[in-house]
C-alpha cells in the first residue's frame, strides 16, 4: 500500500486512517453531575473530576489517556450512585420504623 504523499509532505491515507481512528468521546459528565445529588459526596466529586479530565484529555488528543479517565468517571459514578441509594435506603428504613414513645 504505497501511498503518493501530498504537496505537504503527508499522506492521504494516514489522514483518512486517522480521521476514522479518533474514538467518540465517553466522560459521562451527565451521569457525575446526577450523582452530586446524591449523599456520597467525596466519592461523586471525584468522579466529576474525573470527567471533566477525561473532557481535557479528548480536547489535547489524548484518547487512551481520555478513555482511561471516562472509565474511572463511569466507575465512581456508579459506585457513589450505589452508596447514595444505600444510604437513602437505610435512612427511609430507619425513619419509618422507628416508633416514638
Amino acid at each position: 500500500m504505497n501511498a503518493e504523499p501530498s504537496l505537504d509532505g503527508s499522506s492521504d491515507f494516514m489522514k483518512n486512517r486517522e480521521a476514522q481512528e479518533i474514538p467518540p468521546m465517553k466522560n459521562y459528565l451527565c451521569l457525575t453531575m446526577f450523582t452530586c445529588f446524591c449523599p456520597a459526596w467525596p466519592i461523586n466529586i471525584v468522579a466529576l473530576v474525573f470527567s471533566v479530565m477525561a473532557q481535557r484529555s479528548y480536547d489535547e488528543e489524548d484518547y487512551d489517556g481520555s478513555m482511561r479517565l471516562g472509565r474511572k468517571a463511569l466507575h465512581l459514578g456508579v459506585v457513589s450512585f450505589a452508596i447514595g441509594l444505600g444510604i437513602i435506603t437505610a435512612y427511609t428504613i430507619v425513619h419509618f420504623t422507628t416508633h416514638v414513645v
